[in-house]
Parts: structure tokens; C-alpha cells; sequence
């Protein structure tokens, strides 16, 4: 019996210390293959939030192995962050806007007239993030901005695939356009705004409603280093920041084919930029071109992409890709020119900067005002991190801090 014992206690050691070297080794691969630039915000910081977030997947990895849990749902959970308690100065609500659930923000000081609404869509890679894991965001933006701010929960890939993240915002936004003044909302004094994939369903649904004469006219637009196009994977940006935390080059092009069709085949094809026939990059290519990046974003480095042919199976598989709801970089000028004010933030290591810098340029070109601020040493997703405990970011907290005074200005 002590035989059987101390065998069992030898092979649950062997165990852990497999299971240990697993996460050490996973782990340390991850971040020797990862790049914190110099002049980033916090690189120690920055490092250390990689590395929860690497572990954070390795764990759930393996226990999906075990048949616990999957490594989606453990990664969504580990990420949904702190409840949070009552605010003093928010009246806070769960409500659905149709069918979509939404959770809204009202400052609780009395006001002389109806407020601003800003309407958010959370990041995340149309994968992650929730209401609950931006709530320190809505909450700051509410509270400093005094306005009324509804945070959207949208369906998420690969469950649910394009478009019903975009339709989802559609329907919260539209609901809320026709009912804002019974949460004291001025309706001609609404904003849509988002980070990273929510930057992009901002962007798709602010588009399509400038053809909605029905409804009140969007005031502005705030878009947060936004995803705009799934095109062109080799932009200097791209190649600039293909390993810097955290939204690799890689994921970025994982991401948006999950969000079209719940799964990553053809991502090499992707990142190659084999998976657009020649005369359709062509097509675009007047919106969609590096000729239209600043030079000053050129000087890390930037090599052109020779274009290649796809084969029609993997086209076929991804073109939707080419549509404005999926890629807002590509509308028709008729409706860029239509657009409302807008304000973007960029930040200088982050994979996703020339999309929002090309749409910077097409908006000013069709006449639409557009206030930029660039966060020199920021990365991709700094202004969620703003409020982070002892992980948090002063560039991300001042980024905020712009989108707040551009708010207070409308």
C-alpha cells in the first residue's frame, strides 16, 4: 500500500513539473519571439501583461486538454476582469436595446438640458471583451465627460460570425438613436465610438447610417486605433510592429477570419496577401496604399509587397472581406463625404495605425473634420490598460483623457 502511495505521489510530482515546464516553455518562446520597442510606455509593464496574457492561453490550453473547460471560454472568463462596485456618481443599468444587451452609464448630477449620448463597442478581436471588461472605461468616460454612455454587448466569433456583430450595433445604435431623449439625451448630439474591433463596427455602422434620413444624424465619431480593412497585411505598420504586444501581426489576420467565418483557414494566405486577386487590390488601391502613409511612418522600415495572384477557392472563401460593413476603409467616397466629425487615435507600435491612418486621409480628403492624437509610445489596447493597478499605462490614461476634451467640445 505505501509502494502503490509513494507511486502516486512520483507520478502527480512528474506531473506538475511537466505541466510547469509546459507553461515556463510556452511561455518563454512566446515572449522570445515577442518585441517591446524601444521608447514604449512601461516596457516592464508592457512585458509582464504579455506574459499573464500568454499564460492566461497556455493554461486554458491545457485545460481544454483535460476536458474542463475550453480555452476560449477560460480566456473570456480570466479577461472579463474585477466586479466592480457602486459608483457614486453613475447611475448604472443593464437594459436591452432590442434583442441586444447593453448597459448603460447616467451621470448622476442634474444637468441644465439633455446630455451628449456616446454609444460604445467594446475590443477584443470580435472574440473577446465584454460590458463587464469595459466597465473602467465606460465608467471613466461617463463620469469625466458627463454624458450618457451605453456600452453594447455584441455576439462574439466564432460562435457568431460577420454580420452579426455589425448588425448587433446596428440595431443597439438605431434603438438607441430613436429613444434618447428618455434617458435625457440630446438626439442630435450622439456619438458612436469603439477601440480596435469596435473601432471597426463604428466605423461600419456610422457608414450606413448616413443613409438613414429617418433617423437623427450622428454628431461625431471616435474611433480607437480602429481595424478597418482585412486587404492588405503588409502595410509598414504591419511590418513595423508584427511582433509587438500585444496584437501580433498574426493574430491581427486570425482575428478577422475568425470574425467572417468562425475558423483561421487560409491565414497564411492572408498574411501573404494571396487571398485578393491583383485587379481587386488594383481596384482599391487609391484608398488602400502605403503612397498614402505619411513618410515620417516609413523610416522603421518598410519593405513593398510584391502582388501575387490567389487562387479562386481561397477569394471565394474571404470576399466579403471587399465589403464596406466588413472593411470601412473601402466605402464608396459618397459616403466618407457624408461622414461625421471624427476623432482617432493612433498609437506609433501598434499593427493597426495605416488603417486608421489611411482612413484619417480619406476622411479630410471627402471635407470631414477630423481631430488625430498619436500616442508616440503607445501600442494596441494602451487605453484599456489606463486604470490597470499597478499595470497601468500614464500614455493610455492621457489618451483617454483626449477623447474625454474632444467629447466635452461637441
Amino acid at each position: 500500500m505505501e509502494f502503490v502511495y509513494a507511486l502516486l505521489v512520483l507520478v502527480l510530482a512528474v506531473f506538475v513539473a511537466a505541466f510547469i515546464l509546459l507553461v515556463v516553455g510556452t511561455i518563454y518562446f512566446d515572449l522570445s519571439n515577442s518585441e517591446i520597442p524601444l521608447g514604449v510606455d512601461q516596457p516592464v509593464r508592457l512585458r509582464i501583461v504579455h506574459s499573464i496574457l500568454i499564460g492566461t492561453a497556455v493554461l486554458g490550453k491545457i485545460l481544454e486538454k483535460l476536458g474542463l473547460c475550453s480555452q476560449l471560454r477560460f480566456t473570456r472568463y480570466m479577461r472579463r476582469g474585477k466586479k466592480l462596485g457602486e459608483d457614486p456618481k453613475l447611475f448604472i443599468k443593464d437594459l436591452q436595446f432590442g434583442k441586444v444587451p447593453v448597459r448603460i452609464y447616467q451621470p448622476r448630477t442634474p444637468s441644465a438640458g439633455r446630455r451628449r449620448g456616446v454609444i460604445y463597442f467594446h475590443g477584443g478581436g470580435w472574440m473577446f471583451g465584454s460590458i463587464d471588461s469595459y466597465e473602467p472605461v465606460c465608467r471613466y468616460i461617463a463620469r469625466e465627460s458627463e454624458s450618457v454612455v451605453v456600452s453594447v454587448e455584441y455576439r462574439l466569433a466564432p460562435e457568431h460570425t460577420y454580420p452579426a456583430q455589425y448588425e448587433d450595433c446596428l440595431t443597439a445604435t438605431t434603438h438607441f438613436l430613436k429613444t434618447a431623449e428618455d434617458y435625457g439625451v440630446d438626439p442630435a448630439c450622439i456619438i458612436i465610438s469603439g477601440d480596435s474591433a469596435g473601432g471597426n463596427l463604428a466605423a461600419a455602422v456610422c457608414q450606413t447610417l448616413v443613409s438613414r434620413p429617418d433617423l437623427p444624424k450622428v454628431h461625431a465619431q471616435v474611433l480607437i486605433y480602429p481595424g478597418l480593412q482585412a486587404i492588405d497585411f503588409n502595410l509598414p505598420s504591419y511590418q513595423q510592429n508584427c511582433a509587438v504586444p500585444i496584437l501580433f501581426r498574426e493574430r491581427s489576420a486570425f482575428y478577422v477570419l475568425q470574425y467572417l467565418k468562425g475558423d483561421a483557414s487560409f491565414l497564411e494566405d492572408v498574411l501573404e496577401g494571396s487571398h485578393m486577386p491583383v485587379d481587386v487590390k488594383l481596384k482599391f488601391r487609391k484608398w488602400l496604399s502605403a503612397d498614402n502613409i505619411p513618410k515620417e511612418f516609413k523610416v522603421r522600415g518598410y519593405k513593398p509587397k510584391v502582388p501575387i495572384e490567389c487562387s479562386n477557392e481561397v477569394y471565394e472563401a474571404v470576399r466579403n472581406f471587399c465589403e464596406p460593413a466588413f472593411s470601412p476603409l473601402l466605402a464608396e467616397d459618397a459616403v466618407v463625404h457624408q461622414l461625421p466629425e471624427s476623432f482617432i487615435l493612433t498609437c506609433e507600435h501598434d499593427v493597426l495605425r495605416d488603417d486608421a491612418l489611411l482612413y484619417k486621409k480619406r476622411l479630410e480628403d471627402g471635407g470631414v473634420p477630423v481631430t488625430w492624437y498619436h500616442i508616440e509610445n503607445g501600442f494596441h489596447g494602451i487605453i484599456s490598460l489606463f486604470d490597470n493597478g499597478r499595470l497601468s499605462f500614464p500614455a493610455g490614461k492621457k489618451g483617454l483623457d483626449n477623447i474625454v476634451n474632444f467629447l466635452r467640445s461637441l
